[in-house]
């Protein structure tokens, strides 16, 4: 026997039933490979799929060895689906099929390499007088079963091809499963014709003794007997085409799942309300879909269900440092939470906010939290949303309704207190269909949060249980109101020594595993390292820096792939091949200061950095002339230290009619980059004071303050920032406002010894340690705070 080609096809594997070729029948799929395999089989063109019979009826998911090995190759006619676990297929058989191998695919369905076997073919002698001795056979069998239409005998008997007819009669008579498979498995026509001869023989023989016994004991059956019998045959029915788990209807299996739930007195009152709605409704009507998906929607969350809280606070210290390096002061923030939480079980579940630059690790510090407590941790992303509606849900008034993304997060975590994280909180649109933010003050309001309402469940859902972690790389979007009702938490950026230490710790080794390196393969010492932080990236977190990690190691494993190499320790100097040139060129500190030139401190978004503020004298000219995409606040601060040094002229030794004939010119590089704020006031102030007494600043000093007319110097922001700026150009001296001696503390202890700050309270302190040889009558020398452990 030839074979013909061999193919892939999806694979149902069949109970107690065998679908022979040329033959049409219905089938009720209901596993979920089965389905799978069906669904993939709709979708093509030719809807054609591998019908094969199980050895053993008892199992669930078959594999090769508990599968016939031929089977029928069929076609999907039509697909109904009455429910949502079962579907009725008709399928008409093509040919058989020998399978050679299956494989379970992503998608939860059995593939199968099959090899379709050529007909039946070869008549003989022999094979026509069984072939006559089958319609003598059938006609007899016919005449003695009730119910039978008249010219059925004619129709079988009328079928020429002798292999058709088999699988016609194997198909009508119901035989046993074992002998259909035997009948598919028949090689030649002979041999297939003498089993069906065979079966025919002996089904004969029982309807002749049948008819024989039912006329003997006719009279004694009672109606009892029969019913009994009725319904022993409706079960089996019910059996062979999968309805026996079906016989619950909807109703009493949605009772069933009420009895269980234990919901709350008024949702049961609701629930059991919109049950006998829905048993007066028939199963076509609209409402009937609309009425049980809400009352499925609200049996799935979890009313009543919630984990329990591991508030072992050495443990989620351990977890909180091996998920995080550095971030101190967020780790202190997040145990003491904990141990208030440990202490009063009945408290309320905080409402934290994250800020910060991207990359410093606030969506991982909320999968932190969750992990350290032992909760289920869901993430809902509110960057673009628009519609209150995403939140709050829409009204059962709507065609295609649904819950709010805060109750469908709640149904997804199982429990009534998960850590659910509400990232980009900043990032929340408002226009015409709402304002969601609005939706979110009650949800982050601790006295309101127990009684939400949802559009579409319109109960009163608590979610006071929840542990609310947001997060947001700016406050200034944010809503005042619902800014109140959070704690925020800032997270202001990891300094070089702890991008190095988090680069060792996991950035690295993720790389390597990502590439398949080992680390032996790739060695980048500390030095190449710091380069790759410092030349390459300019950011707070450590995105970027794990980027370009991730192309060194790819560049190493190119090389080690095409066996270039077999490891490599990377160089500074290998950094330009393998990465280009530089990136970024940090500010140095400038050997020597030429009058009018004064070193200040900015804040960026990616950290500090060191500004050099340039003034210069115009002889003849007039105003005041500002370069540098300069901001309105930064621009008042030059005009006010123009305006306080003129006013004070002949106290600093300076002329005044140089304020009168001259114009100046003050330059902020880079011209490139827009600055604003008012930190740079002292600065632009010791530029003009040392322009115009031609004394140069001391090149080892950087400042930072602002500053007003009276000549007071006001605290600033980012101060942590700026002074680690300053110590990665090399500077050793920092001038800052007194009031921002408390933040020294922040600092980390190996800045705060190598480095000297000078807090001081006006302009003149700043003049005096600035600007060497300054005299001012009265003058007055701040504290100097040497290495401030």
């Amino acid at each position: 026997m030839n074979s013909s080609k061999v193919t892939e096809y999806p694979i149902i594997s069949l109970k107690n039933t065998v679908v022979f070729p040329y033959m049409v029948l219905p089938l009720s799929v209901g596993r979920p490979r089965s389905l799978a395999a069906a669904e993939v089989a709709m979708n093509t063109e030719e809807k054609l799929v591998v019908l094969v019979t199980q050895k053993e009826v008892s199992i669930e998911e078959p594999t090769t060895k508990e599968l016939h090995e031929v089977g029928t190759l069929a076609i999907i006619k039509r697909s109904i689906r009455m429910n949502d676990t079962n579907v009725q297929l008709i399928v008409q058989g093509i040919g058989r099929v020998k399978i050679h191998d299956l494989k379970l695919t992503p998608q939860n369905y059995l593939l199968g390499t099959v090899e379709q076997l050529d007909s039946l073919g070869g008549n003989s002698t022999e094979s026509e007088a069984l072939h006559r001795a089958i319609n003598d056979l059938v006609t007899k069998a016919l005449s003695m079963l009730q119910n039978v239409p008249e010219d059925l005998a004619s129709i079988v008997v009328s079928t020429d091809d002798p292999v058709k007819l088999s699988y016609m009669l194997a198909t009508m008579f119901h035989m046993d499963t074992e002998k259909e498979q035997k009948l598919l498995e028949a090689n030649t026509q002979l041999d297939l014709l003498k089993e069906i001869h065979e079966y025919l023989t002996h089904e004969v023989q029982v309807l002749e003794l049948r008819q024989k016994i039912q006329g003997e004991a006719q009279a004694e059956i009672n109606k009892a007997q029969r019913e009994y019998v009725l319904r022993q045959q409706l079960r089996q029915i019910q059996k062979e085409l999968g309805e026996e788990e079906n016989e619950k209807t909807e109703i009493e299996m949605l009772r069933q799942k009420i009895a269980e739930a234990k919901l709350p007195e008024d949702v049961l009152k609701e629930v059991n309300r919109e049950m006998k709605r829905l048993e007066k409704l028939p199963a076509a009507a609209p409402d009937y879909q609309v009425i049980r998906t809400y009352l499925e929607v609200v049996l799935e969350l979890p009313w009543n269900t919630q984990t329990e809280d591991n508030l072992d606070l050495k443990h989620a210290r351990e977890v909180l440092e091996e998920d995080h390096y550095g971030l101190e002061d967020i780790k202190d923030r997040i145990i003491e939470h904990l141990a208030v939480m440990k202490l009063n079980p009945k408290a309320k579940s905080p409402i934290i906010c994250f800020v910060g630059p991207p990359g410093v690790g606030k969506t991982s510090l909320g999968q932190s939290i969750a992990r350290a407590l032992g909760r289920k941790f869901e993430r809902m992303s509110l960057g673009g949303v628009h519609d209150e509606a995403e939140l709050r849900g829409h009204r059962r008034t709507y065609i295609g309704s649904m819950p709010g993304r805060l109750i469908q997060a709640m149904r997804r975590s199982g429990v009534k207190n998960p850590v659910l994280m509400l990232d980009e909180v900043d990032k929340v649109g408002r226009d015409f269909r709402g304002d969601p933010t609005s939706a979110l003050l009650e949800v982050l309001d601790p006295a309101q949060n127990s009684t939400f309402r949802d559009h579409y469940l319109d109960l009163a859902f608590d979610l006071s249980k929840v542990f609310f972690v947001c997060t947001a790389n700016s406050l200034e979007t944010i809503p005042g109101p619902l800014l109140d009702r959070m704690e925020v938490i800032s997270l202001s950026g990891y300094i070089e020594q702890e991008k190095l230490e988090i680069s060792r710790r996991y950035l690295i080794p993720r790389q390597i595993k990502e590439t398949g390196l080992t680390e032996k393969q790739l060695q980048i010492p500390n030095e190449t390292l710091s380069q790759v932080i410092s030349l390459y990236t300019r950011e707070s977190g450590v995105r970027q820096l794990e980027r370009t990690l991730g192309q060194l190691a790819r560049k190493i494993a190119v090389k080690i792939a095409v066996k270039e190499l077999e490891e490599m320790v990377i160089s500074t100097e290998d950094l330009t091949t393998l990465l280009g040139p530089h990136k970024f060129f940090p500010e140095e500190m400038r050997a020597e200061l030429q009058a009018g030139v004064a070193t200040g401190l900015a804040w960026t978004p990616v950290g500090g950095d060191v500004l050099y503020i340039e003034a210069i004298s115009l002889p003849g000219g007039k105003d005041l002339t500002l370069t540098g995409q300069l901001g309105d606040v930064m621009k008042e601060s030059a005009r006010a230290a123009m305006s306080y040094l003129w006013s004070n002229s002949n106290r600093f030794g300076i002329d005044r009619e140089v304020f009168k004939n001259s114009g100046l010119h003050l330059h902020v590089p880079a011209g490139a980059v827009p600055k604003d704020g008012p930190s740079a006031g002292i600065t632009m102030t010791t530029a003009l004071a040392s322009l115009y007494l031609n004394k140069p600043m001391r090149s080892d000093t950087a400042m930072t303050g602002e500053i007003t007319l009276s000549g007071l110097v006001l605290p600033i922001g980012g101060l942590k920032e700026k002074v680690l700026a300053a110590r990665r150009a090399g500077i050793k001296r920092i001038i800052l406002p007194k009031a921002n001696e408390k933040d020294l503390i922040k600092l980390p202890g190996e800045v705060k010894q190598e480095m000297e700050f000078i807090p001081v309270k006006t302009i003149d302190q700043v003049l005096v340690n600035a600007i060497e040889g300054f005299d001012t009558h009265i003058s007055i020398l701040p504290t100097i705070l040497p290495n401030v452990a």
